[in-house]
């Protein structure tokens, strides 16, 4: 995440769209009744689609995701308990009725109905991962006692009648006189809408699979495991999640999240971030059953599950269909880093090749982007603190570079350009590292202006400092505190920045890519894709990037701009399709002359899409339609210039064809 940005508290106030914002008006637009000139200012729009200026990267349209405010685990990531290896500190609860003490891991809750003299424990001595696993010992009075989980925040497990789950459980027990029962209730325990018991638990820890399929609809139900007969359970490693349509491709993806970043028009999405700094994370704690991966102190949160990993992000990548790239911590070792290159690229004949498939992916990974670190020596400029990153760069670069050059690495040191230590990494990384991740802020509906100087100064000193490099730039997080209109105007202008630089840049990757609703523990307040455990839905700056991705042309032809607008204009290759990129961060209409040359005979219609609102506005789980792009076909005379009122704090995209 970006180290720079502070927490703010924000309260937004309530969305409305201005008559005057709405107003659609041009001169040549046969369809279009004038409005009355309210606008305040005026701006003239020139364009010539014949000058081509660059070549745009096809992967412009980025995300960044990591574990931060749980938008992976309790969100992409399908599984529906949270705390499941019972590594969260201790909580007591006194049973009503009978005065037992029981102690549970905190992430879980606990219920007894009679069974007095029964009790609840953690054990740090037996566990089957982790550092503790969860103790039932029923006494043998007549009765029940129980943990229940309730998932992320104790928001409920949303249930549909007639939807099926697929779990699994670790046990073992001793002297178990009956039948472990796992079972899908409401919140209060009064209803249960299915049911399945595990006997014959044996006294070693052994994976007890189930299948729950729900009688009832329940937005906030609660995952029970229970015994009522004597004898003693251990509990570890619980796994509840989705099938059939709601599993995505079949991995444990929420399909609805992974659906909702497809249709935003992604097609890159860099898996990294703070994340990556924690000491523990490491790749091959990563691979294989994840119930026998380790827990570890991360970064974000310090119970965090191996359950989801880099190899997890490349399968969901290579299904959704998206361009991706992860970050590692910079103190793998340097035959790690090499193993690491082999595990994703060597054949089924070499060791880690043959691990990599024993763990179900046969076939190398189409990976092409390895980034070492994450925004490094962000908080000094210690010329010590560089050089160690540079060795470590180096080392890791040597590493996997002598076996598999096709990988690209990327640079994480976090990039000053007033200070001397950036020549200093550059010309020790120059020809190594392909790219050099920039973060940047997108707040300010204006932000492009700043990410437009700060990509100039980068591209201007790399050829200062070798006329013939081959370094270019990826900005891996546009970061924030915002996820309304004005997020989006600034995600909108940025992505303007962008193209003006053309392939000098990789990709921008909007961050986060996902946040749960009311999760901000951090202060990153800025979701593009925002869930709830039974809704999905895309904030503006989602529906930014989905108007830009979807009328992506690979080449940005010459335009200029006299007035209070941001503008950029792209073509295709045949020339038969030209598309302007209009950000109006101005709070009132601006009417724009805009004069096309080097694209005769276009067709009379133009598709005009329209992002507009107050720059508050945003969209809730009761509204989640609140702001989202109106589509309108307007009509206009052929060659003919033409007038055109870009509504209030907008984006606006308009689409010719000959």
């Amino acid at each position: 995440m970006g180290g720079l940005l502070t927490a703010m508290n924000r309260r937004y106030g309530l969305v409305f769209l201005s008559l005057l914002s709405l107003l659609v008006y041009s001169h040549c637009f046969s369809q279009a009744i004038p409005p009355s000139d309210t606008s305040k200012s005026h701006a003239r729009i020139s364009v010539d689609a014949a000058k081509v200026m660059n070549k745009i990267s096809s992967t412009m349209y980025g995300s960044c995701i990591e574990d931060v405010n749980h938008e992976i685990y309790g969100g992409l990531y399908d599984q529906r308990l949270f705390g499941e290896s019972f590594e969260e500190p201790a909580a007591t609860f006194k049973a009503i009725g009978t005065g037992d003490i029981h102690t549970v891991s905190s992430m879980w809750d606990t219920v007894q109905t009679g069974a007095k003299g029964s009790l609840l424990t953690l054990d740090s001595s037996h566990s089957y991962t982790g550092r503790q696993s969860q103790v039932i010992l029923h006494a043998g009075a007549p009765g029940k006692i129980l943990i229940a989980n309730r998932g992320l925040n104790r928001w409920g497990i949303a249930l549909r009648k007639g939807q099926q789950f697929a779990g699994r459980i670790y046990l073992r027990a001793q002297q178990l006189k009956g039948p472990v029962t796992v079972a899908l209730q409401s919140a209060d325990g009064t209803k249960t809408y299915a049911i399945q018991k595990i006997k014959a638990v044996t006294t070693e820890w052994e994976k007890y699979s189930f299948r729950l399929t729900s009688n009832g609809t329940d937005a906030k139900s609660r995952f029970v495991i229970y015994i009522e007969n004597p004898g003693k359970l251990w509990v570890d490693q619980a796994v509840l999640g989705s099938t059939g349509k709601d599993s995505f491709k079949g991995l444990p993806i929420r399909a609805d999240i992974a659906t909702k970043m497809q249709q935003e028009g992604l097609n890159f999405v860099r898996y990294g971030g703070s994340m990556v700094n924690a000491p523990e994370y490491r790749w091959k704690k990563m691979i294989g059953d994840p119930d026998k991966r380790p827990p570890y102190q991360g970064t974000w949160y310090p119970y965090s599950s191996n359950g989801f990993g880099i190899e997890d992000f490349l399968k969901f990548c290579e299904a959704a269909g998206f361009e991706s790239a992860f970050a590692i911590n910079i103190e793998e070792t340097d035959p790690d880093a090499a193993d690491l290159a082999e595990y994703l690229k060597g054949d089924i004949t070499t060791p880690w090749g043959k691990t990599r498939a024993a763990n179900g992916h046969p076939q190398p990974y189409k990976v092409q982007y390895i980034e070492i670190g994450n925004e490094e020596v962000i908080d000094s400029d210690n010329v010590n603190e560089y050089d160690h990153y540079i060795g470590r760069f180096n080392a890791m670069y040597q590493a996997i570079h002598d076996k598999y050059p096709e990988i690209k690495l990327i640079n994480a040191a976090w990039w000053r350009s007033q200070s001397t230590n950036m020549e200093r990494v550059f010309k020790a990384l120059d020809g190594k590292a392909a790219y050099w991740d920039l973060h940047t802020d997108a707040d300010s509906a204006q932000s492009g202006l700043t990410v437009d100087k700060r990509l100039t100064k980068m591209q201007a000193l790399f050829l200062k400092w070798n006329p013939n490099t081959d370094m270019k730039c990826t900005i891996f997080e546009e970061n924030g505190n915002l996820h309304n209109l004005q997020r989006a105007l600034g995600h909108a202008t940025t992505l303007n920045a962008t193209r003006r630089h053309g392939d000098f840049l990789l990709t921008s990757c909007a961050a986060n890519g996902l946040q749960a609703l009311g999760q901000n523990d951090n202060g990153w307040d800025q979701g593009q894709i925002f869930f709830t455990p039974a809704r999905v839905w895309g904030m503006p700056p989602f529906y930014a990037q989905q108007m830009a991705a979807k009328n992506h042309l690979p080449l940005r032809v010459m335009e200029s701009v006299e007035g209070d607008l941001d503008v950029t204009a792209t073509r295709s290759e045949d020339g038969k399709t030209l598309v302007l990129h209009v950000v109006n961060t101005e709070k009132s209409p601006v009417k724009a002359s805009i004069v096309l040359k080097g694209f005769p005979d276009r067709k009379p219609g133009v598709t005009v899409w329209t992002l507009a609102g107050t720059l508050q506005s945003e969209n809730t789980v009761e509204n989640p339609e609140r702001v989202i792009p109106k589509k309108s076909t307007l009509t206009l005379p052929v060659n003919t210039d033409c007038e055109y009122v870009f509504p209030a704090t907008s984006y606006s995209i308009l689409r010719f064809e000959k």
